[in-house]
């Protein structure tokens, strides 16, 4: 199950690729960077507009997986 957030800690560590297509978040440190929305780190960006997450990804993780089960069950 594919998390962006996983994902970009894996494969961005540094955030360049979050940098350079989302100039609102190019200010952030690297650690902070693929979770602008976590409240810990929300207050680094007070101010600038970026819009809050549309999905919470461990619960569609949880969905996901619950449909992958019931699809093999079948």
């Amino acid at each position: 199950v594919f998390n962006p957030v996983a994902q970009g800690k894996r494969f961005d560590p540094q955030g360049t690729y979050v940098r350079r297509w989302v100039p609102e978040l190019a200010t952030l440190p690297d650690n902070a960077i693929h979770e602008p929305s976590n409240p810990a780190i929300a207050t680094l960006f007070t101010g600038v507009d970026y819009p809050l997450p549309i999905v919470d990804h461990g619960v569609e993780r949880e969905e996901a997986l619950l449909r992958y089960r019931a699809l093999r069950e079948k």
